[in-house]
C-alpha cells in the first residue's frame, strides 16, 4: 500500500496552473459553409438581413461579411416558415410542431449582439388547427396564420399572443354564396401593398377573398377554378397575381371579381405541366418582372429544378441541381420606402434562391443576369469532400498568386457588390493568412480563405484533366443561358456526380514557403504541383513504382490506374502539375509527407510506401508491408537494399522466424498481461554503423499521477488485414544513427504498430540534379500491442517540435537545437510514448485505452501561445479521441492539461473529418456541406463579433408581465444602442 502511495505525485503548480488558463481553453467558435437541411428563408429589406431556418432546428441571420447570429430551437423541430419585423432586428419562426416563436437579436458585452429567443406560442396540433401558411401585416403588429382547417387566427406580435378574433371559413363562405363545396386549407395569404387592413385569403380548390378587416367583411371574390399554389400583390394596389397547378398563372383586377384581366398563361403548356409553387410579380420601369418557381413541363423537364424570371424579351429558366426550396426578390423600393412616401417601382435589383444543397443569388440589375460570387454559405460540398488540409500564415506571395489563379475561374459572375450587407463587424482585421484546403471526390481542390468566420472561396484546383477519359465539362455556373426552350441556364456549384470515383483526393500536404503542393488520390496517383503565374502548355512526367514488386503471391483485384495524358497539355494559372508518381497496387493512399528543402515526397497506401524525389522526377526507395513477419527488404531504384542476404541464409532465417513465431504464440496464451509497455529497437542492417541500435523495454518512470485501475488491452494479431496500412510519414533532420551526427530521415508509421526509421544522403546543393538521393534502412520500433502509429514528431532538448522545411530560412521559427539530446514522440491509437535518440531508449509514456477505454483518433503537435505574453509558447500534443473527446499533453512530460468534449462519439463521420491547425483551432464536418470551427488555444478564437444598429424607436417597448416585480424605468435607446430583451422564463401561450 505505501508503495502504490509514493506513486501519487503532487499537481500541477499554482503557477503552471495560472499558464494553463493563459494557453488553453476549449471554445466552439463557428460553423463555416451551407446549413443542411435548409426549410426556410426570409430576408429583411430595411436592415439588410438574411434568415435561413432548418429541419433540425437551427436559425441563421447574415448581413455583411463577418455579420453573423445563430440561434437553436429549444425543442427538436423543423423552422418551416421566417418572418422578419422590418428594421426592428426581430422575427417569428413558424415549427413543425405548430408553435410560433419570437427571436431578437440583442446587444451584450462590449457592443457584441446575439440572437436570442424571447417569446413562445404553441397551437393545438390538430388537423383543422394546423399551421398551413402565415403572413405579417402591413405594418408589422400583427401575424395572420392560416389554417389547414380554412380559419384565419390573429397574433399580435408586441405581447405575442393570440386575439379573440377568429377568421372563420364559415364567414368568409358566406359572401360566396354560388360556391358549395369546402373550398379547403388556406394556401396563401397577401397583405394588400398600401392598406393596412385589407388582405387577400387564398383557399386551396382556388377561391379567393379580399378580406377588409377593418369591417369584419369582403370586399371582392374571386373563383380561379384552379388549385391554387401562390398569390402575390403589384405595387399598385389595384392588381395581383395567382398561380396554379397545373403550371399556368392568372392576373387580376380587384374591380373585376367575376373574371381574369387577362386569360390564362400557361408558360411551358400547351402540354401538362407541373405547378408553379411560388410566384412574384415585381413593377420596373423597363418593364415587370414575373418571377415563379416550377411550371415545367411534365414529360420532358418534370425533374428539374428551376426559377424562372421574365421581364419583356428576356426570359431564362434558372436550373438547379437540387430542389427549390424559396426564393426572394430584393428590390431598391423596399430598402427606401418610408412612410412619408412610397417608390413609384419596385425596382427588383437581385434575386435569392434557396435551394436544397445550396444558394444562388441573381444579379437582376446586370446584363445576362449573372450570378453573385458568394462571399459565405459556399456549398462546400459541391463535389463531395473527401479530406481537408489547413495552412497557418500563408505568405502574402503565394496568397496573391491564389487569388490570382481564382480570378481567372470566376467566369462571368456579377461586378456589383454583394446586395446583403447590413449588420456591423466589431472584429478587427486579421494579421495572418490562413488556407484552408478541400479534396473532393471528383479530383478537385478547393481552396478556401480561412482566416475569419467567412470561409471564402479563393480558387479551384482540377487534376482529373492530367489523366485521360472521360472530364466534366467546363464549369457553366454564371455562363450563358443554353440554345433550346425553355431557355435554361445552369448556376450554382452543387454537382453530387463524380465522372471516375478513382479522381477522388485522399490526402494533402503543401509547402507555402516552395509553393509546391502533392495531392494523393484513390488510384494511387501521386501528383506534384508547383504554382505559376502564367499559363503553361508542357509535358507531365508520369512515374511507375510497384510497390509489392515483382511477388508472383500477389494478385490484385481492384480498380485499375489512371491512365495518362499523352503530350503537351495546357494548364491555366494557379499550380500546374510537375510530375505524377503512379504507386502499383493503385490503392487509395493513407499516408502523404513532404520536404521542400530537400524535394523529396513519400506516400503511403495499404501495401507499404515509396520516397520519391521530385527533383530528379523518379522513385528512390519503396517498401512493401504486407508481410508482417518479413519487413526486412526494401527496394531502391528496382534493386534490393541488402544485397548481401543469400537466398539460402534468408530461407533459413524464415524458417527460424517460424519456429519462432509458434513458440511465442503458445507462450502468449499463458501469459495475458494487462500492460501496453511502449516498444522494442529492432537494429536492422543497413551501411552505417548504427550505434545503440536496440533498446530493450526497460521499466519506465511511474505516472505523475495516482495510478488508476487499467483495463486489459489485448496485443493485435498479426493477421489483421489492416495490419499492413502506412498510417503515417515524417521527415525530421535528427540523430537517428549516433550522438555526434544528425542526418536527414524517413520516419514510417504503420497500422501493426511498426516504425521504420531510414537515413536518407542527399547530393549537395550543386550536384542536386543529378547525382541520385540514397536511403537506407537503419532502425526499427514494435510497439508490444502493435497498435497504429498515427503521428509522430522530434523533439529537441527544448521540448520543441523541429520547425517545418524552409521556415529557419524565411525567419519565420526558430532554429532547432542541433547540439544532441533529441526525443522521438511516437502516438499509437492507444498510449503516446517518449525515446530518446539514438538510442530509442523508453523516456515516459501515457496510457489511455487501458486507462478510459479510449482510441486516439486524431493528433496534432500544436504551438501554443499565451493569451497575454507576447513571447511565451510552448508546444503541446493535442488530440481527439474516438469518445469524440479533445485533449492536450505536455511535452515531454505527457501530463493532461485539458479534456472537453468536442463531438458526439456516435458522429463518425465528425471524428474522422477533424483537422487540428498548427495554433490549436480545429475543423470537422457536422454534415456534408458544414464545417465546425473550434479551438483549444485561448489566443486564437476565431468568432462572430458582429451587432446591428436600430434606428430610435423601432423596436417596441417590452410589454410587462404581471407576476414580475416592478423594474426601473428604461431610458429609451440611442439610435445604435441595442434594446435588451425581456425575460425568456414566461411560460408558453397555450391554445
Amino acid at each position: 500500500m505505501l508503495k502504490f502511495l509514493k506513486k501519487n505525485h503532487s499537481k500541477d503548480s499554482e503557477e503552471r496552473e495560472r499558464l494553463k488558463k493563459e494557453l488553453f481553453g476549449f471554445t466552439r467558435c463557428v460553423d463555416h459553409g451551407f446549413p443542411s437541411q435548409p426549410r426556410a428563408l426570409a430576408y429583411d429589406p430595411k436592415l439588410k438581413l438574411l434568415a435561413i431556418g432548418t429541419k433540425t432546428g437551427i436559425l441563421k441571420i447574415y448581413g455583411a461579411p463577418g455579420v453573423e447570429f445563430v440561434g437553436q430551437q429549444k425543442k427538436d423541430v423543423s423552422i418551416n416558415q421566417l418572418f422578419f419585423l422590418p428594421e426592428q432586428g426581430r422575427l417569428i419562426t413558424l415549427c413543425s410542431d405548430n408553435s410560433l416563436h419570437l427571436w431578437e437579436i440583442n446587444e451584450k458585452k462590449e457592443g457584441n449582439a446575439v440572437l436570442e429567443e424571447v417569446k413562445e406560442i404553441s397551437m393545438e396540433c390538430n388537423k383543422l388547427k394546423t399551421i398551413s401558411t402565415c403572413s405579417l401585416t402591413l405594418n408589422s403588429d400583427k401575424l395572420l396564420i392560416g389554417t389547414e382547417g380554412g380559419n384565419i387566427h390573429i397574433l399580435e406580435v408586441q405581447t405575442f399572443t393570440l386575439l379573440e378574433q377568429i377568421i372563420s371559413q364559415d364567414v368568409v363562405m358566406q359572401s360566396m354564396p354560388e360556391v358549395s363545396s369546402n373550398p379547403g386549407a388556406v394556401e396563401a395569404i397577401a397583405v394588400h401593398p398600401t392598406n393596412p387592413d385589407k388582405f387577400l385569403i387564398g383557399f386551396n380548390r382556388g377561391y379567393i377573398v379580399l378580406w377588409d378587416n377593418k369591417t369584419n367583411n369582403a370586399d371582392r371574390t374571386y373563383n380561379a377554378s384552379q388549385q391554387l399554389e401562390s398569390l402575390d400583390w403589384h405595387r399598385n394596389g389595384t392588381d395581383f397575381i395567382t398561380a396554379h397547378a397545373d403550371g399556368s398563372y392568372l392576373k387580376w383586377s380587384t374591380e373585376e371579381s367575376s373574371s381574369p384581366k387577362e386569360s390564362s398563361t400557361t408558360p411551358y403548356g400547351p402540354f401538362p405541366c407541373k405547378a408553379i409553387s411560388k410566384i412574384q410579380w415585381k413593377s420596373s420601369k423597363s418593364g415587370p418582372f414575373y418571377i415563379f418557381s416550377g411550371g415545367m413541363p411534365r414529360a420532358s423537364y418534370g425533374d428539374k429544378h428551376t426559377v424562372t424570371v421574365m421581364q419583356e424579351e428576356n426570359h431564362v429558366v434558372f436550373d438547379f441541381t437540387s430542389k427549390v426550396i424559396d426564393f426572394i426578390t430584393v428590390s431598391t423600393a423596399d430598402e427606401e420606402d418610408k412612410e412619408d412616401g412610397r417608390q413609384e417601382y419596385d425596382e427588383p435589383h437581385a434575386l435569392v434562391v434557396l435551394v436544397q444543397e445550396e444558394i444562388v443569388v441573381i444579379d437582376l440589375d446586370s446584363p445576362n443576369w449573372p450570378a453573385f460570387k458568394l462571399p459565405y454559405l459556399n456549398s462546400l460540398h459541391s463535389s463531395a469532400i473527401t479530406c481537408s488540409y489547413h495552412v497557418n500564415n500563408v505568405p502574402e506571395q503565394l496568397w496573391q498568386k491564389i487569388i490570382d489563379a481564382g480570378e481567372t475561374q470566376v467566369g462571368k459572375f456579377s461586378h456589383r457588390t454583394w446586395p446583403i450587407d447590413g449588420g456591423k463587424t466589431l472584429a478587427s482585421e486579421t494579421l495572418t493568412r490562413d488556407l484552408l484546403l478541400t479534396g473532393h471526390e471528383d479530383g478537385t481542390i478547393r481552396f478556401w480563405d480561412a482566416s475569419t468566420t467567412s470561409l471564402t472561396f479563393l480558387y479551384k484546383l482540377s487534376t482529373a484533366n492530367i489523366f485521360s477519359g472521360e472530364t466534366s465539362p467546363p464549369d457553366n455556373s454564371a455562363g450563358e443561358a443554353e440554345e433550346e426552350w425553355p431557355p435554361f441556364k445552369k448556376v450554382g456549384s452543387f454537382d453530387p456526380y463524380s465522372d471516375d470515383p478513382r479522381w477522388a483526393i485522399q490526402k494533402i500536404a503543401l509547402c507555402p514557403l516552395s509553393e509546391t503542393l502533392i495531392a494523393a488520390g484513390t488510384a494511387g496517383q501521386v501528383i506534384v504541383l508547383q504554382m505559376e503565374r502564367e499559363q503553361r502548355e508542357q509535358e507531365v512526367t508520369h512515374v511507375t513504382i510497384n510497390i509489392v514488386g515483382d511477388s508472383d503471391n500477389f494478385v490484385w483485384k481492384g480498380h485499375e490506374a489512371l491512365a495518362p495524358q499523352e503530350g503537351d497539355l495546357k494548364f491555366a494559372p494557379g499550380f500546374q502539375p510537375t510530375c505524377v508518381m503512379q504507386l502499383l497496387p493503385p490503392a487509395a493512399c493513407t499516408s502523404l509527407a513532404i520536404n521542400s528543402e530537400w524535394q523529396l515526397g513519400a506516400a503511403g497506401t495499404a501495401h507499404g510506401f515509396a520516397l520519391f524525389d521530385y527533383c530528379q522526377k523518379k522513385g528512390v526507395l519503396y517498401r512493401c508491408t504486407l508481410n508482417p513477419n518479413d519487413m526486412t527488404n526494401a527496394v531502391v531504384n528496382d534493386s534490393l537494399l541488402s544485397r548481401r542476404i543469400s537466398f539460402k541464409k534468408s530461407l533459413r532465417e524464415s524458417f527460424r522466424r517460424l519456429r519462432k513465431s509458434r513458440a511465442n504464440r503458445r507462450e502468449k496464451m499463458k501469459k495475458e498481461k494487462c500492460e501496453i509497455e511502449g516498444g522494442e529497437a529492432v537494429s536492422t542492417e543497413g551501411t552505417a554503423p548504427a550505434e545503440g541500435a536496440s533498446a530493450s523495454a526497460s521499466p519506465l518512470s511511474s505516472s505523475p499521477e495516482l495510478k488508476p485501475m487499467e483495463r486489459q488491452v489485448e496485443a493485435r494479431s498479426l493477421d489483421d488485414s489492416m495490419a499492413s496500412i502506412v498510417r503515417f510519414l515524417y521527415f525530421a533532420d535528427t540523430f537517428a544513427i549516433n550522438n555526434t551526427s544528425h542526418q536527414p530521415t524517413l520516419w514510417v508509421g504503420t497500422n501493426a504498430g511498426y516504425v521504420y526509421i531510414y537515413t536518407i544522403t542527399i547530393p549537395p546543393s550543386d550536384k542536386r540534379a543529378s547525382e541520385s538521393v540514397s536511403s537506407f534502412l537503419a532502425k526499427e520500433i514494435k510497439l508490444r500491442h502493435r497498435a497504429p502509429v498515427i503521428s509522430m514528431a522530434v523533439i529537441d532538448k527544448r521540448a520543441r517540435v523541429l520547425p517545418e522545411p524552409l521556415e529557419v530560412l524565411h525567419e519565420r521559427a526558430k532554429a532547432a537545437d542541433m547540439s544532441g539530446e533529441h526525443q522521438l514522440v511516437v502516438c499509437s491509437e492507444e498510449q503516446f510514448k517518449v525515446f530518446s535518440l539514438p538510442n530509442l531508449k523508453p523516456v515516459c509514456k501515457r496510457k489511455l485505452t487501458v486507462i478510459d477505454g479510449s482510441m486516439v483518433r486524431k493528433v496534432s503537435f500544436v504551438n501554443f501561445r499565451s493569451r497575454s505574453d507576447e513571447n511565451y509558447s510552448e508546444f503541446d500534443i493535442a488530440c481527439l479521441t474516438n469518445l469524440g473527446e479533445l485533449r492536450i499533453y505536455t511535452l515531454p512530460s505527457l501530463r493532461l492539461q485539458l479534456a472537453e468534449n468536442s463531438i458526439k462519439k456516435e458522429d463518425l463521420n465528425g471524428i474522422s473529418s477533424f483537422i487540428f491547425t498548427k495554433n490549436g483551432q480545429g475543423f470537422h464536418l457536422i454534415c456534408s456541406s458544414e464545417f465546425c470551427r473550434t479551438s483549444l488555444s485561448k489566443r486564437y478564437v476565431t468568432q462572430p463579433n458582429c451587432t446591428i444598429e436600430l434606428a430610435e424607436g423601432m423596436r417596441p417597448e417590452p410589454v410587462a408581465e404581471p407576476e414580475a416585480l416592478p423594474e426601473t424605468e428604461q431610458q429609451p435607446a440611442e439610435p445604435s444602442e441595442q434594446v435588451n430583451a425581456p425575460s425568456t422564463e414566461n411560460p408558453a401561450n397555450e391554445l
